[in-house]
């Protein structure tokens, strides 16, 4: 986790639904601590770069070494918020099976957790994404930071997308092609942006992995890695075992074939 995190803050209004004031403060709480120990990894690096300096290795070498735990705590602590405001945000009921919001997370988070959800969707065979992304109130100069993040991801991705009539959300089309909203999911017109890929029915329900989380769904996503359909796995696998097989008989016929052929060759020549 990058730590830079600390610097990117998306501003005060980090929930997409009324929240409990017990949610903004914990919310609130992590990401304070996070911003405290980015002070103090500053002020250790800028006191080892002084003693370097100043010829005091061994003192710059303590300080240098200090700074970096309270770098790896401000990830730690960015991490627990970026977790606890995804769930929040993304609690069942508050978002649809084809929906993410990523409200509350900083752009580095959201990309992370945008690209984990995209090859999620795509294994799973989801057809469209609609991803909410803010419109930017709430952020400093009110600049929208997530949205072109997004953006640059589906033009990486090759995947073409659209910003919707409500102006805080985006439609990415997974399958490739041009990008036809579904009228099931209400009056979304926008404008297409290209960005190209997969085949599609309704997700189910996601959740944004983290360390302690449990598998969401069967065959679902798992932190780390994703899991296919076993069935899939396996006919891949025996396809994959009946070209190996096919590819050594060959060999075996090459090799063996023209010494065959001489020995019949011998002994018809013997019988005339």
């Amino acid at each position: 986790m990058s730590s830079s995190y600390a610097m990117k803050s998306m501003g005060p209004k980090a929930f997409n639904h009324s929240s409990s004031n017990d949610a903004e403060a914990e919310y609130d709480r992590l990401r304070d601590l996070a911003h405290k120990e980015a002070a103090k990894r500053s002020q250790c690096f800028d006191q080892s770069r002084q003693a370097y300096t100043s010829g005091d290795g061994a003192r710059a070498h303590d300080l240098s070494v200090e700074g970096k735990k309270h770098a790896a705590q401000m990830d730690a602590y960015n991490k627990q918020a970026s977790d606890y405001i995804f769930r929040e945000n993304n609690a069942q009921g508050r978002v649809g099976d084809d929906e993410i919001d990523l409200h509350g997370q900083y752009v580095e988070e959201a990309e992370r957790i945008l690209e984990d959800r995209i090859r999620y969707a795509q294994q799973q065979g989801q057809s469209h994404l609609h991803v909410i992304v803010g419109k930017g109130n709430h952020s400093k100069d009110h600049v929208q930071k997530i949205k072109p993040k997004v953006e640059e991801i589906c033009r990486e991705l090759g995947l073409q997308y659209a910003t919707e009539e409500n102006a805080g959300r985006m439609y990415i089309n997974l399958q490739g092609g041009a990008v036809v909203m579904p009228p099931s999911g209400g009056n979304h017109g926008g404008q297409q942006h290209h960005g190209g890929q997969q085949s599609g029915h309704q997700q189910p329900s996601y959740q944004q992995p983290q360390e302690g989380y449990q598998q969401p769904q069967q065959g679902g996503y798992q932190q780390g890695g994703y899991q296919q359909g076993g069935q899939q796995q396996h006919q891949q696998q025996e396809q994959q075992n009946n070209n190996d097989n096919n590819d050594e008989l060959e060999k075996l016929a090459r090799k063996f074939l023209p010494r065959i052929l001489r020995k019949a060759e011998k002994a018809c020549c013997a019988v005339m």
